[in-house]
Order: structure tokens, then sequence, then C-alpha cells
């Protein structure tokens, strides 16, 4: 995997975050900038620890699942994918409450926030283990910035437009998400290949 893939990756991954940011940039009259800080830290922050963290159980038993390492990377960012996509359809029938305004932030929701929209990037991290030359380290810093600028975008948003992009984030993501598995997959089944990316 290549520096596109992880910008990719990065962006697919963010979008969960991206869609609660909007939420909380709606809660605010006007932008906060502490608590805007703390939302985009916690998201990044989480969302890079992630992945490192599925990267190093996966190393544990990658030398068990090697030749099946695409197949299990197709079936995880699918399921994840489509997961993102099934949500955002769902969440866009249902009716947006706004939260009460300039609510005071507390750090147990933002955390129980940011590893419930890092959960994604744990069994992304898994992935990671099953290739040999990978650099785990500009990984994580990629999707952890990524995360953390799109996280901030959306406090801005949800600010000052509402809540009509999160159906839009969460299925783009989702798209993302499931088109990067089937070029794993094909990469793996030999099919194509983009690994100069």
């Amino acid at each position: 995997m290549g520096i596109i893939d992880f910008i990719l990756l990065g962006i697919g991954l963010a979008m969960d975050a991206f869609a609660v940011s909007i939420c909380k940039g709606l809660g605010m009259t006007k932008i906060n900038k502490n608590q805007l800080i703390i939302i985009a830290s916690f998201f990044g922050g989480f969302q890079a620890i992630m992945p490192l963290i599925g990267y190093l159980l996966g190393n544990i038993f990658a030398k068990y699942v090697m030749q099946f390492s695409h197949w299990i990377a197709f079936v995880l960012l699918a399921f994840i994918g489509i997961k993102m996509i099934i949500d955002a359809i769902k969440e866009r029938n249902e009716k947006d409450i706004a939260e009460e305004k300039d609510k005071p932030i507390s750090f147990k929701e933002i955390t129980l926030l940011a590893i419930a929209t890092s959960i994604d990037a744990l069994a992304v991290g898994v992935t990671f283990s099953f290739y040999e030359d990978i650099n785990i380290v500009l990984a994580i810093v990629i999707i952890g910035v990524i995360t953390l600028i799109i996280s901030a975008l959306g406090v801005f948003i949800g600010n000052i437009f509402g809540s009509r992009y999160r159906f839009i984030a969460s299925l783009i993501g989702g798209i993302i998400l499931v088109l990067l598995g089937i070029k794993i997959l094909l990469e793996g089944l030999g099919i194509i290949d983009l690994s100069i990316f």
C-alpha cells in the first residue's frame, strides 16, 4: 500500500467522525475554538491509535492467514463500507434532532464518540499487518491528520450549514472503503497491479 491508499483510507475512515463533528457544530451558537480543538484532536488521535493496535494484533496472527490476506482485507473493508452506506441511508430517513446549544463538552462523551468512530480503523489496522513492507508510521500519521482536519471541518460545516452533508459524507466514505477493498482483492489475485501508488 502506498501514500494514495493511505489518503483514501484516511478520508473514508474519517467520515464517521465528520458526521459526528457536524452534530457537535450544530450544538454551537458560534464556533468554540477550544471545543473544536478538543473534538478534532480526540477523533484524529483515536483514528491514528486504532490502526496501530490492529496492526500489532494482526502481526501476531499474520503468518497463519497470509495466504488469505487479500480476501480478509476485502471482506473487512467491504463490510465496513457497506455498513457506513446502510447507516447513512437509515439516518437520512430519521428526523435530525439538534443538540442543546453551547452545551459544555464532556470528556467522557467525546472519548466514547472517538472510540466508536474509530473502531473501523482497528479492523483496517489488522489488514495492514498482511503487508510486509508497509510503513505503519506513515499510515497512522496520514489517517490521524486527515481525520483531525476533516473533524474540524465538520464542526464548521455543522455550525454554518447544519446537517445536510451528513448523508453525503457517510455515503462517500462507505463507497471509498468498498472500492479500496476491491482494489486490494484484485491486486491480491494478480488481476491488476496498482502498487506504484
